[in-house]
Order: C-alpha cells, then structure tokens, then sequence
C-alpha cells in the first residue's frame, strides 16, 4: 500500500524523549516504531499505548518512572502517529487494522507479564487484546477511555469532539494539545506536531473519531462486547485506573461504568486537575501504580 514516512529529522529535538528509535514490521509493508527502554528480564512490561491524535510522546512523564524501577516499558506508535508509517489511503484505518497490527506486534516481540497502559483509542482498542492474548496480560492501568460496545450511547462531549474533527480535517494537533494541556511548553506543542509535516500524513487521525462504534453492528462494537463480557467475567489480573476529572468526554461518568465491568477494579485515583490527555499528569499516577501493583517492593 502507499503510504508516508515522516522525516527523521522532524524528531531531532523532542524535549524529554531522546529515545533510541526501533522499527518492526508487524503489518506487512509498513513499519511500526517503538520505544524499548529497561531490562528485557527480571520485571514486567508496560505496554503503553496512545490515543487521538497523539503519539508516544505522550509516554514521556511515565517511562522513565517505571524503567527505574527495574520494569521494561515498550510504547508503540499507531499506523498513520509518530514515527510509524502513515498510510495515504484514509480507508485503511479501520478498527481491525489498528487492531491485528498490535496483535502482531505483541506476538513478534513475544511480550508477556504485560500491563496494558491505555488511554482514549488505546483502551478502545487495548481493552479487547486480553481475551486473545490471555496468558500475556497480567495487569491493566487505565486512563480516561471506555469500550466501544455500540450498544450504549455516546456521550454528548464525544459528538461534539467528533463534530469538531470532521469539521476541521487539518486539524493543528500541536495546538490542539496546548489548549488541552495548558502547562505544555511551546517545545512539547511542537513535538505532537512532529510526525505530521502537512494534511497528507494525517489519515489516522482523521480517521480515529468515525472509528468508534456507535450502534450495535458497527465494525468493533461486537468484539468489544465480547472484551466487556471478558473483563466481567473472566479477568484474573490486577487493575489500577487514574481519572482526569476535568474530560468532558471520558471524566468520571464514563470511567464509572467503565469500571463496574472490570472484575476486581479498584476505587479510582481521581486527578482533580487532569484532563483527557491524563498522561501529561503522568509521573505521580505512574508512582501509584507502581506501590498499587508491587506492594512489597
């Protein structure tokens, strides 16, 4: 398929993400970066996956929590965000091919002992992975996300944000990310800019808001049923979610009955002061999580 590469050297300045930059082919034709950082033995594996329309950066207050104390934390790009390869066709971008591809990519690495990191498209999408990959997933640390099970309705936020997008396809992800998360720097608005030089690079991103289910046959809304009834009734693992209170599309409300249907979840960290992009917030709740999950370490 045709597809984009975003420059190198878009990324040569990155305020507190100088990272080795790894590629793997987990879809054929198309390269999928990631970030790798800690021992390969000894310590869990924090799989930390992203949202719209952001990229791993969004990781960057998190990693290094976790790889200091001897954990090893992989986050990769989605298709069509950061450094992975952008498909040009929009239509490429379904749920089943950012699905498969993390599949793959978990199976190429052979990555077990996993904490799924999630947040926004990241859980939508990470949520269903353990029901397939049972013996992998041993953990989930939750942010600001929900199941797209299109048997529940939307919620008004979340069809004003995806009015939004549509209505503006080129959209300025940096200074989208600024309006959101006030303390960003004029560098780190600039580094969610990075992997997008023009309009052409951004399919995924416009894709991702008409990608979530919204009735009962939509492409995903079925799977993810399946993944509710799993982490109802069939989750073994520990849970840990962190809530920015201040999302008006994926706040407390949705994070509540997200909860109710994951067996053995715990009361939440309530955030007071984090918004959607909760990651921003991130070194204190990747703290928590740590004491939640490794009590006597």
């Amino acid at each position: 398929m045709d597809f984009l590469r975003t420059p190198d050297e878009r990324f040569a300045q990155l305020p507190d993400y100088a990272y080795a930059p790894r590629y793997l082919d987990s879809t054929p034709g198309l390269r999928m970066h990631y970030v790798d950082e800690g021992p390969r033995d000894g310590g869990s594996v924090f799989l930390c996956l992203h949202g719209q329309p952001t990229w791993g950066y969004l990781y960057r207050k998190m990693v290094p929590v976790w790889v200091a104390a001897g954990h090893r934390v992989v986050v990769p790009d989605l298709y069509g965000f950061g450094r992975s390869d952008k498909p040009i066709d929009d239509a490429v971008y379904t749920f089943d091919f950012h699905r498969r591809s993390l599949i793959g990519f978990i199976e190429a690495l052979d990555l077990k002992d996993l904490c799924l990191v999630c947040q926004d498209w990241g859980g939508l999408l990470g949520l269903t992975l353990p029901m397939h990959l049972p013996d992998r997933f041993t953990r989930l640390l939750i942010m600001n996300t929900t199941l797209g099970t299109g048997d529940v309705p939307l919620s008004e936020g979340f069809l004003q944000w995806r009015a939004w997008a549509n209505a503006h396809p080129d959209m300025e992800v940096g200074k989208l990310m600024g309006r959101a998360c006030r303390m960003l720097t004029p560098a780190e608005a600039d580094a969610y800019d990075a992997p997008f030089p023009s309009s052409a690079y951004k399919g995924g991103v416009r894709r991702f808001p008409n990608l979530v289910p919204d009735r009962p046959d939509a492409p995903g809304a079925a799977l993810s049923r399946d993944a509710r009834n799993f982490l109802r009734q069939q989750w073994q693992g520990t849970s840990f979610m962190a809530v920015g209170e201040r999302d008006p599309v994926l706040g407390p409300t949705v994070m509540a009955a997200l909860r109710a249907g994951i067996r053995g979840c715990p009361e939440p960290m309530a955030v007071p002061e984090g918004g959607h992009f909760l990651q921003e917030w991130g070194g204190p709740i990747a703290d928590a999580a740590l004491k939640h999950f490794f009590p006597h370490r």
